[in-house]
């Protein structure tokens, strides 16, 4: 239509005439600033293109493509090692001391052997150190020696149900590997299997890259133990002591470990004694452990799944009554009848859909709750004796729980706590947090027994305590958890998880413990109330008698009677 041509006409002039005078005004301010600097002005779309020019060139897929590559593990931990607890120097002493215990300690139980340590640590250089851990253990066989010491997220105990100190496969290679990264030396492993046999002496690195162990030497030699092994690192580290030290590590150990002789040679920097022994306080090992399978409350749909494509099971009602723990052939009935599946199917011809409905009939179907035998707790006999030989104390208690479980792994929570005696009254208690007998010395705000042992009201219990803090007074307190598999709640393996269920369970321990602590505190209170109103007694009735006696004047013998009198009264009226 023409009346909106010309509206359409007539807007485009407007805008080119009131656009007309501001890029008048742009090209005359540009040309007056390139004159000031002496320079010709340069046109816009002339600077536009030069600095695109310049522009780096953008990466096509392909080369982003020829970029990636597999990372191993060891290549990961090697750039994170603050994620296995060697992220500052006197830290990784500890960790390194800790893991190489932590096998011994293992290797010697498995085998039904009484452990004999012995720790050296030589100081090198002022921040060089030698770590040596020797153990009486089977030893380790020749081909083993280099993937159990030179290859990350390799062991025995990952895949298996059962208590140990150890799970990951990371530990002690690991700190062979922060040795080599610190130092390049390599790690020195001697080991042997039988007195009829040379001892295997062998040297190796780790290849981060492939997460490979490359020997550097291996021979035969001579050594005066019948069997067992020794694992020397040099690495940069520091030595401190402390609560968070290696000394009052080893008293630790020594504590959740009675049946252990730790003989620990100090450097030469340590204040004291240069070699310190911890006894064995009990000459019976911990009962054996058996190894359980999963119990179905814990397994969520996806591993469920990947079970039934592993099973060896022919038919899905012997797949639950053999890869699981506490199914019978009622209970595998059940569970298949809730989820319309019939009991013959084969597992691996399970689909997704008839996978999460036999996932659901298992978390509605009653089953019992795990074994237990695959625990193995300190007990409180010897808890309350271990006590006794490393605190002087007053008074020492212990309670061990019955098992429960959480995410369908079997755990049990003991306390013991010692009160009074040499013991500091004005400091907050000393905490030992143990996780299957291993002291956890770091992240202690992070960790459910902190948490647990905070959340507890103290006062009741006759002790002070400040507002979200630990209690005040003269009182040692460890918790220890012993469980298949620990919740950590990272790979250096110093904090436990929060669960609800090891929550409940700890603080219900502590105040089992708290109320045995509280009566020994109000009988002691009580007594000596009494001392001092007996003191009363014996001060002021004679006075009484005196003055009886000078009132009424009769004879000493009088008085004798009278002072006897005025107690057996007071006496009667105390106990009432």
């Amino acid at each position: 239509m023409p009346g909106e041509e010309q509206l359409v006409l007539g807007l485009e002039a407007a805008a080119r005439s009131a656009s007309a005078p501001v890029a008048a005004r742009a090209s005359d301010a540009a040309a007056q600033s390139a004159a000031a600097r002496g320079k010709a002005p340069r046109p816009m779309k002339a600077r536009g293109k030069a600095a695109a020019d310049r522009a780096p060139a953008r990466a096509t897929a392909s080369d982003l493509a020829k970029k990636q590559r597999e990372i191993s593990v060891s290549e990961f931990f090697a750039k994170n090692r603050h994620l296995l607890g060697f992220d500052n120097p006197s830290k990784a002493l500890l960790t390194t001391v800790k893991e190489a215990v932590d096998n011994a300690l293992d290797a010697c139980e498995e085998a039904g052997i009484l452990p004999d340590l012995r720790v050296e640590i030589v100081q090198l250089a002022e921040t060089r150190f030698r770590v040596a851990v020797e153990d009486n253990g089977p030893g380790i066989v020749r081909a083993q020696v280099p993937k159990v010491f030179g290859r990350l997220l390799y062991g025995s105990k990952f895949h298996r149900l059962r208590q140990s100190r150890g799970q990951q496969g990371i530990g002690i290679s690991a700190a062979g590997m922060y040795g080599l990264l610190t130092t390049g030396k390599p790690v020195v492993i001697t080991t042997r299997t039988d007195p009829k046999k040379k001892a295997h002496h062998l040297e190796l690195v780790i290849d981060t890259r492939s997460n490979e162990p490359k020997v550097t030497r291996d021979d035969e030699v001579a050594w005066d133990r019948p069997h067992g092994t020794r694992v020397e690192i040099e690495l940069e580290a520091a030595y401190r002591g402390g609560r968070q030290g290696v000394d009052a590590y080893l008293e630790q150990v020594s504590l959740a470990n009675p049946h252990a002789e730790i003989v620990y040679l100090r450097p030469k920097a340590a204040e004291g004694d240069a070699e310190r022994r911890l006894p064995r306080v009990t000459s019976d090992l911990p009962p054996h452990t058996a190894e359980i399978q999963p119990h179905p409350y814990g397994v969520e749909l996806g591993v469920l799944m990947q079970m039934f494509r592993d099973t060896k099971a022919r038919n899905l009602k012997s797949c639950l009554g053999t890869d699981f723990s506490r199914v019978s052939p009622r209970i595998a009935d059940e569970i298949c009848q809730r989820a319309k599946v019939q009991p013959t199917r084969r597992p691996s011809e399970i689909g997704r859909d008839e996978a999460e409905r036999i996932h659901v009939a298992i978390q509605a179907t009653k089953i019992m709750a795990p074994p237990t035998d695959c625990i193995a707790p300190i007990g409180e006999e010897l808890i309350e004796r271990a006590l006794r030989a490393e605190v002087k104390s007053d008074f020492v208690a212990a309670v061990t729980r019955r098992p429960e479980v959480y995410r369908g792994n079997p755990f049990l929570v003991e306390v013991g706590l010692a009160y009074g005696g040499d013991l500091s009254a004005e400091e907050p208690v000393t905490l030992f947090r143990y996780a299957n007998r291993v002291p956890l010395q770091y992240q202690q705000g992070a960790c459910a027994i902190t948490k647990a042992v905070m959340g507890t009201d103290w006062k009741a219990y006759h002790l002070q305590q400040p507002k979200g803090a630990l209690p005040i007074g003269p009182m040692l307190l460890m918790v220890h958890i012993a469980s298949v598999w620990v919740p950590f709640t990272s790979e250096s393996k110093e904090a436990i998880a929060s669960y609800p269920e090891i929550l409940k369970e700890i603080r219900l321990g502590v105040q089992e413990c708290g109320r045995k602590v509280s009566h020994f505190i109000s009988k002691r209170r009580r007594e000596a109330d009494e001392a001092k109103k007996r003191a009363y007694i014996d001060k002021y009735i004679p006075q009484v008698a005196i003055g009886l006696q000078q009132i009424l004047g009769f004879d000493d013998a009088e008085r004798a009677r009278v002072v006897a009198s005025l107690e057996g009264v007071l006496e009667r009226s105390r106990r009432l």
